[in-house]
């Protein structure tokens, strides 16, 4: 069997919690309205929902460290069907939540569904990563990220469709979710099914585990997962607080089923991103990597201008986006498509932006926040290779602590509404500076380490 197909198979996953996750952005201010919530009260919405990354994959790596590794036990393939069928109960929950009109049990529900996706992760990423030469891992999971971000640019505008228009018509409470998220989990299950059914490659590593947590002696690794919980909450922060801060009038002034375009927007920069860096860090030769750091871009943004076209907008006001484009193809080739070279100077641009989204309104701070998708993109899938480069037996086990790692999405948005609630929402943005900064030094830190490898 070509191992097309099984990659194939596997990146559907991706785009499926690409498209759920991304629904927590429409959930926030929906929940907000509904329980008359604080921002950081808000927040916990995302707070719930990665925290079980958190328990989650420490429990996984506490599993792995005394009594052997579970995937290795199980296979990857029966890891990502329970991670399925896990996040498949958590979705459904979603309708007694709604039904009792009861916060805490969303933010229970949230936490199941995480912890289903948390499995889902663990035995995914690895699994794509290994389906291939171990030099181009990096373009392989960019790629499988790029319909993740593809689920994500589309979730907005379906998701806010669904419970801002369609079903909030005659709804009380927090009724609209619950036929959505009940199609959600039935799609869900269903995955899980016909996966269970798909014969996909078996790889196994029969090498003992002499050290329980011995990951952990490798610096790409402890560092990385120190990466990951930056990378994911500086993500999430900004997309989590976009809704609101699109609707600020010194901003855009639009109300929340209207501001989920730019959400969309934010998502899809990271999909154009990533099915760009599929190419730039693959093993194509420099030319068509050149060409195609611009000719992807211009082939996927026509499908965002579709989106603002949709949703009422004319296509003019998408316009001050393109330059982005451009500078997102440049960093490319000035990063001689080199993973850990990317992520410094991607990570320097982010924090550009946000120094103009602090110090400036209207069109430019609204498209400088927006455009961070397109620089974000290639963070996780070069932060993951990079950190799990030369494991061995203890890839698994790594990969594990990356997705504890995701921590990050429970806390740092939770902190920037915290912040947000004191000094505003627009002022808030500073806090994904610190993020940023850290990434910067992690892909210097990654170079030096290559170096010296050589």
């Amino acid at each position: 069997m070509t191992k097309k197909f099984p990659f194939a198979v596997v990146t559907t996953l991706f785009f499926i919690w690409g498209f759920i996750t991304c629904m927590n952005d429409i959930l926030i201010p929906y929940l907000k309205g509904v329980f008359a919530l604080s921002y950081a009260q808000a927040m916990l919405v995302q707070t719930a929902f990665f925290i079980a990354y958190f328990i989650g994959s420490l429990t996984y790596f506490f599993i792995s460290a005394s009594t052997g590794d579970p995937i290795n036990k199980i296979g990857y393939k029966n890891g990502m069907i329970i991670g399925l069928v896990t996040a498949a109960l958590g979705l459904a929950l979603f309708y007694p939540a709604a039904q009792f009109h009861l916060y805490g049990f969303f933010l229970g529900a949230l936490f199941v569904l995480g912890l289903g996706f948390t499995i889902l992760q663990i035995a995914a990423n690895p699994y794509v990563a290994i389906l291939g030469e171990p030099e181009t891992a990096s373009g392989r999971l960019n790629l499988a990220q790029g319909f993740n971000s593809l689920g994500t640019t589309i979730a907005p505008v379906i998701g806010s469709y669904l419970i801002f228009e369609v079903f909030a018509k005659g709804a009380t409470g927090a009724d609209a979710v619950k036929l959505p998220y009940l199609i959600f989990a039935s799609i869900t299950l269903l995955v899980a099914i016909v996966i269970g059914f798909i014969k996909l490659p078996a790889f196994t590593n029969t090498e003992k585990v002499e050290h329980p947590a011995g990951a952990l002696k490798f610096p790409q690794l402890s560092l990385g997962v120190i990466a990951i919980f930056m990378y994911v909450g500086g993500e999430v922060a900004v997309g989590s607080m976009m809704t609101n801060f699109v609707g600020l009038p010194e901003i855009a002034n639009l109300i929340p089923a209207r501001a989920s375009v730019f959400v969309a927007l934010y998502w899809g920069g990271a999909m154009i991103g990533r099915f760009t860096g599929a190419a730039a860090l693959s093993d194509l030769s420099r030319g068509v990597k050149m060409l195609l750091a611009f000719v992807i871009p211009a082939l996927v943004f026509p499908f965002l201008i579709y989106i603002f076209h949709i949703k009422g907008f004319e296509v003019s006001e998408v316009f001050p986006y393109i330059p982005f484009l451009f500078i997102l193809a440049i960093g490319f080739i000035v990063a001689q498509y080199n993973p850990a070279k990317t992520l410094i100077l991607f990570s320097l641009i982010n924090i550009l932006l946000l120094l103009i989204v602090l110090n400036t309104s209207g069109k430019v701070a609204l498209f400088s926040v927006v455009a961070m998708g397109l620089f974000n993109s290639i963070m996780w899938s070069n932060i993951f290779t990079l950190a799990i480069d030369k494991l061995g037996k203890y890839t698994s086990q790594g990969s594990s602590l990356l997705v504890m790692g995701i921590l990050g999405a429970a806390i740092v948005p939770w902190f920037q509404g915290f912040v947000a609630d004191q000094i505003g929402v627009h002022h808030s943005y500073v806090v994904p500076i610190f993020c940023f900064a850290y990434l910067v030094f992690y892909g210097w830190k990654m170079g030096e380490l290559a170096s010296k490898k050589e």
